[in-house]
C-alpha cells in the first residue's frame, strides 16, 4: 500500500519529537522540539484534525519563548580556582567520567601539578570544569574543557575564552592549544576561535589570546 506524503510528515514530525526528548542540552531540545511541533501544526491542519494543530501550535510559542529567554536572559558567571584536596571535584570527575573520556580520553583525574584549575559557576551553578597545563613558556595546553551536558550552548566557552582572556594575559599566556578528539569537538573549537597547526600527533588547535585585530 502506497504511503502517501502527509503520512511520511507525520511520521517525521514523531521522530523529530521524539528525538529532542533525547537531548541532554535543554537548547537543543527545545530547538529540535521546536521543529517538530511545526511539522505537527502543519501536518495536523492539512489532516484537517484541529486538536493536534492547535495544541502544537501553543507548543510552537512555548518553545519560542523559552529560545528567546535562553538567548537574551543575562546570567551570572563566574572563575573559582580548584582545591587540590576538594571532595567535590573527585566526585565531579567520577560522575562524568565516561562523557570527560569521549573528549578527552588522555585525562588524568587528577588536578596535582595542573598550572590553572577552574571551577566554572553559572547562576552560582558549578556547570563545568576548566584544567590547562603549561605547553611552552607563553602557551598552555588544555588538559579539560569539560561542561555538562545541560549547559552546553557556548555561553561557557564564550565566558573563558573571550570575556576572560585577562585572566590568561595577566599570568604571561598569549596561545592556548588543546588537542580535538572527535568531530563534535573541533566544532566546538573552531567557534570558540581554535584553528588548526601544523602537528604530527594529532588534531592540535590553537588560539591566540589578547589579540585585537
Amino acid at each position: 500500500m502506497e504511503i502517501n506524503w502527509l503520512e511520511w510528515l507525520g511520521y517525521l514530525s514523531s521522530v523529530i519529537v521524539a528525538v529532542s526528548l533525547l537531548m541532554s542540552s535543554i537548547i537543543k531540545l527545545r530547538w529540535y522540539n521546536l521543529v517538530g511541533s511545526i511539522l505537527f501544526a502543519i501536518y495536523g491542519y492539512m489532516i484537517h484534525a484541529i486538536p493536534v494543530a492547535l495544541i502544537n501550535s501553543i507548543i510552537v510559542f512555548i518553545n519560542l519563548y523559552y529560545l528567546y529567554k535562553i538567548y537574551t536572559e543575562k546570567e551570572y558567571f563566574k572563575l573559582i580556582e580548584i582545591n587540590e584536596e576538594s571532595n567535590y571535584i573527585k566526585s565531579f570527575f567520577d560522575f562524568y567520567k565516561k562523557d570527560i573520556e569521549k573528549y578527552f580520553p588522555d585525562f588524568k583525574f587528577t588536578i596535582t601539578g595542573m598550572t590553572i584549575s577552574l571551577y566554572i559557576l553559572r547562576n552560582m551553578v558549578p556547570a563545568g570544569v576548566f584544567i590547562a597545563s603549561v605547553y611552552d613558556k607563553e602557551s598552555l595546553l588544555i588538559n579539560l574543557d569539560f561542561v555538562m551536558p545541560e549547559y552546553r550552548d557556548f555561553k561557557i566557552g564564550k565566558f573563558i575564552f573571550e570575556d576572560n582572556e585577562g585572566y590568561f594575559t595577566d599570568k604571561g599566556y598569549k596561545k592556548i592549544f588543546c588537542y580535538a578528539s572527535n568531530h563534535e569537538q573541533n566544532a566546538y573549537l573552531k567557534k570558540m576561535g581554535f584553528e588548526e597547526v601544523e602537528h604530527g600527533d594529532g588534531a592540535l588547535m590553537a588560539r591566540a589570546i589578547g589579540i585585537r585585530s
